[in-house]
């Protein structure tokens, strides 16, 4: 497994480290698009990769779920399925995760149902154990297991908060989005443009960030700022490329697109 790139912006390596050594599970919150999956990646490859005790039986020892309304306990824990004549009990990934000794991650938590991120709160304290109903089994964690969730707190409503009594199991780390000159050199990594054009797409995205000054709410992600530095560096015309990548993208509303189309024409040759 190579180093997944990740450039750190302030003190989160140093205490996803500490809460992983403390087997304290983790909530990041951050926009869409900031790097949170990406933080993950890179510290399930600093903590596994470049440590010399147990890495639990897995060959890759992240799990992870992509949470959508119809995520169901079932989905997460495990469910008997028909094999022939006989049936046979399948995990599933989180009941994996705690079983092998894996990170498991929980993206996007808010967007589950909530009868089913109840059910991560025993493996949060000091329990650590996961019931699962359907067989009676009540499984303790691996010594190596960490919950990791996230959400986007700019999505919160009524309807999709994260409870008071599952955030408060978890230390946090909040993200957001890297200045321009951090965001720039992520650019230039990730996308392969150079120097120059990384700038200017680091640029767009302070500026159409800045319209939610105006109505504007999520901004534009380092995600697709790096999707038209692809595009560019593939050949197609820096206009054009941030027009697939990012004034087409952001919104459907047609005044926030020639909002930001403005923006693009303003700062790119």
């Amino acid at each position: 497994m190579s180093e997944p790139y990740y450039l750190p912006l302030a003190d989160e390596v140093e205490v996803f480290e500490a809460a992983y050594h403390s087997r304290l599970p983790v909530l990041l919150k951050g926009p869409t698009g900031c790097g949170k999956t990406r933080f993950v990646e890179h510290m399930v490859w600093r903590l596994y990769e470049t440590s010399d005790g147990p890495r639990g039986e897995l060959d890759m020892p992240l799990v992870t779920v992509s949470c959508h309304e119809d995520l169901t306990a079932t989905d997460l824990v495990g469910r008997y399925l028909l094999r022939g004549d006989e049936t046979v009990w399948q995990d599933g990934p989180l009941t994996q995760a705690v079983r092998l000794g894996a990170i498991c991650y929980l993206d996007e938590i808010v967007e589950a149902r909530k009868d089913t991120t109840v059910l991560v709160h025993s493996l949060t304290d000091h329990r650590r154990m996961l019931p699962i109903d359907k067989t009676g089994e009540l499984l303790a964690a691996h010594r190596d297991f960490l919950l990791v969730i996230s959400y986007n707190p700019g999505y919160q409503s009524v309807l999709k908060d994260l409870k008071t009594s599952t955030r408060q199991r978890f230390v946090s780390l909040t993200f957001d989005y890297p200045d321009s000159v951090a965001e720039a050199e992520i650019i230039a990594h990730e996308s392969g443009v150079n120097a120059n054009a990384a700038d200017r797409l680091a640029h767009i995205g302070v500026k159409v960030r800045n319209l939610r000054e105006h109505g504007f709410e999520e901004g534009v992600s380092t995600r697709l700022l790096i999707y038209a530095g692809e595009l560019m560096r593939r050949g197609i015309d820096p206009r054009r490329a941030s027009e697939i990548a990012i004034v087409q993208t952001v919104s459907d509303d047609a005044i926030v697109q020639k909002a930001v189309a403005d923006i693009v024409d303003v700062i790119l040759p």
